[in-house]
Parts: C-alpha cells; structure tokens; sequence
C-alpha cells in the first residue's frame, strides 16, 4: 500500500474547484478540498465489509505530517479489530463526561454512574421505607467509611478486594457490627445497580464469608427483685433536670424501647383512654401502651412545663428536638450504674424477665414490649386479644415496682384472669 504520496507543497497549492474533490497521499488518507475553499484531511477504510470515512482534522491547522500519524495510528487499530470512528466516539464520550463530572463536582455533586452516584441513588429509593434515624446512620456510615475509598470509583469497576480493604480496619478493631453493617449496605447498592443495569455483579457477596461471626452480646440488665428495688429508689433520687428526672421514672414504669420514650409525643397520649399509642418503626407497626396510674402521674407533672410543645420529653437545648438518646445512659451511669451492670434497654429485659416469672402470658409480654409478628393481620388479631390482659398487667407492674422501691417484702403477684 502506497503511502505519503505528495509533499505537503501540494497540498498548500490546492484550490478550490466547481466541486469537492480529493488529493490521495495513500493509505487512506485525502484532503477534502471544498468548492468553497475548506481542507480537511479524511482517512477513507473498509472495516468488517463497510466502506467508512473520518475526519482527521482540518488543513493546515493540523498538519500533513499530525494528518500521516494519525493514519497510521487508524490503520494499526484497525489491524486489532478496532474501528476508529468507535474509538473516536468513545474519546467524545469520555470528554463529555469529563466536563460534566467537573461541573457536577463544582456543585457537590457527585460523579456519574460512581459508587456515590449509585449509592445516593439507592438511598433515595428506600428512604419511604427506612426511619430517618435509620437513613441518616445508613447515610452517615457509608459516608464515613465508604466513599473516602470507594467514592469516586466506577460501580462497574469495583472489585470484592476494594470492598474487603474498607472492611479490614473494622474487623481489626473488632467493630463487627458496623463491619456487617456496611457490607450489607454495599451490597444492597449493588443490587440496586444491577436491576438498573449499572453493572452485572455483586462483589460484595463474597466478602460476606470473610467476616468474622458476631458474637451477641446482651444489653446488661438488673432482674434480682431487690436490686431492681435498689435501682428504684436511686432514680427517685436522681438529681438531674426534671424533664430527664420525669423520663427516668417512667422508664421502668413502660419499658418501651429508649429510642420511642425519648421521642415520646404529646399527640401520642391519650389521657382519657390512659394510653400511649406510638408508630414503633422498627417492627412498623402502631402500638398501644396502656398507661399505669403511675405513669399517668409523670405525664400530669411534667405537663405543664413541656406540654406546649411536641415532645413530652425535650431537649434541654431548647431546639425543638427531643432529648438525646444518651441521657438516661448518663444518668444511669451518674448513679453508678455502667454498661456492665444495667443499660436503658435493660428495663425491658427487667421487666420481661420478671413478668414471665409472675406468670403472665407470654404473648401479652411479647406484644407488650412491642415484638409484634411479621404477619400483620395476626399482629391485629394479637392487639386484640390481649389488651384487656395487658392493662391490668401494667397497672400491676407498677405497683409491684413501686413495693420494691418501697423496700417492702414483695412476693411475686400472679396474674388475674
């Protein structure tokens, strides 16, 4: 195959004709000179039986010897089975998406079709499902530990061992939980992904294996009788703020889960009808706690002072939040009780202990401390049946809670039927 055909004085001294025409330095490559006196260089190929033809640029900005390279480079790819015009669209692409990512990063965004993209993505897709402090600490997690590695990397390019590297340091300091966490939290973007054709594979899955087992571990709790009296008396004692003092009471009094007492609503209380009725987001489900005399008597003194407001128990900020979900943790611990000895979960382990040794009906307990069936038609049916069972139940609780405080020799009541 002929090539470099003409010297570049030929090309200089092309003139324009009453129509196009072209001037052959071989190989393939022409200048295209326009009858209204444009030149242009054109590489002319045949590749899987098809004739094509591609610009190379524009004469003499780019000249006869850059014209030449760039044939050769077109015929060596050809040669690999490449087809220049393709390989030249993807270099617009690339360039396009360059530009696009840098503009999208000047506005914070992130970059397309990345692991953050996806991963935002699939946020946003669960977040009507998800409790917003769920999808804030799913957020905050994948944010924190995630996307400083991860972030920027093409979800289709990602492999198990970018995934295990971000994994490692949990596993190291034996932060097992947020470890699985995380990679169920990846994996569920993968997934996302490849339903939206992003990618074809999940490497996190394999990563699972690579985990250590978590070891559960129990959230401690007092359930001797006279400790728990001890305890009693300890809170009635307690010298914090009233808001904490009133939440701290009621606590043992319900012993729902620290998270709803906190965020415990005024709008939530139905003082006539002596019940709580909070959305437990975390069986999904709407709850009936029946409400002691006891407890009733908290609601009516702290009422007057927080009442106004949404919450029964604010922030002693005065922000519009609820108290912090570390306050009965720290009052707890003010009186001497660490982690080890009893945690604001305990009191449901305390009263679900001791309640099942009094002789109270298991399922009335379960539904009581709101570990409501997956199937919710029986949950309905559950609400039902022992709400009746749990009002007395709760009223009894407490005054069984209030002989131990009292110190008196308080010998565990049975149900009445």
């Amino acid at each position: 195959m002929a090539t470099q055909i003409n010297k570049d004085t030929v090309y200089r001294a092309a003139k324009p004709k009453e129509k196009d025409y072209m001037l052959n330095d071989g190989g393939g490559l022409y200048l295209l000179v326009g009858k209204n006196g444009t030149r242009s260089w054109l590489f002319v190929y045949t590749f899987n039986k098809q004739r094509k033809k591609t610009s190379l640029g524009v004469y003499p900005g780019v000249t006869l010897e850059a014209a030449r390279s760039k044939a050769v480079e077109a015929r060596e790819n050809i040669a690999k089975g490449l087809d220049p015009i393709e390989i030249k669209s993807d270099i617009k692409k690339a360039r396009q998406l360059s530009e696009l990512n840098n503009a999208r990063g000047a506005d914070g965004l992130p970059i397309l079709n990345s692991f953050a993209d996806l991963a935002g993505q699939w946020l946003r897709s669960v977040e009507h499902l998800t409790a917003s402090a769920t999808q804030y600490k799913k957020t905050s997690r994948l944010e924190r530990l995630a996307f400083p590695t991860l972030g920027d990397m093409a979800i289709n390019q990602i492999k198990s061992s970018d995934i295990l590297a971000i994994l490692k340091p949990l596993i190291e300091k034996r932060q097992l939980e947020t470890a699985h966490r995380l990679r169920g939290e990846i994996s569920s973007i993968f997934a996302y992904a490849i339903v939206h054709n992003f990618t074809d594979y999940d490497p996190a899955q394999p990563v699972a294996k690579q985990l250590p087992a978590q070891k559960v571990k129990h959230r401690a709790a007092i359930i001797d009788p006279i400790q728990v009296g001890q305890l009693l008396r300890d809170i009635s004692n307690y010298n914090g703020t009233f808001v904490v003092q009133c939440a701290f009471r009621f606590s043992p009094l319900v012993f729902q889960r620290p998270g709803e007492i906190r965020q415990l609503l005024w709008s939530d209380i139905d003082l006539e009808a002596r019940e709580w009725r909070p959305y437990i987001s975390k069986t999904d489900f709407h709850h009936i706690v029946p409400l002691s005399t006891q407890a009733l008597a908290i609601l009516a003194a702290i009422k007057p002072l927080t009442g106004a407001g949404q919450y029964v128990f604010p922030s002693s900020r005065g922000d519009g939040r609820p108290m912090s979900d570390g306050t009965i943790r720290t009052a707890l611990k003010s009186l001497g009780y660490d982690s080890e000895i009893m945690t604001a979960h305990g009191f449901r382990t305390t009263a679900s202990t001791l309640l099942n040794e009094q002789g109270w009906s298991p399922d009335a307990i379960e539904r009581q401390l709101a570990h409501a069936p997956k199937d919710h038609v029986r949950a309905a049916y559950n609400r039902a049946q022992y709400l009746e069972e749990r009002r007395r139940m709760m009223q009894q609780w407490s005054d069984y809670l209030d002989g131990l405080k009292n110190g008196a020799q308080v010998i565990a009541f049975k149900k009445i039927g």
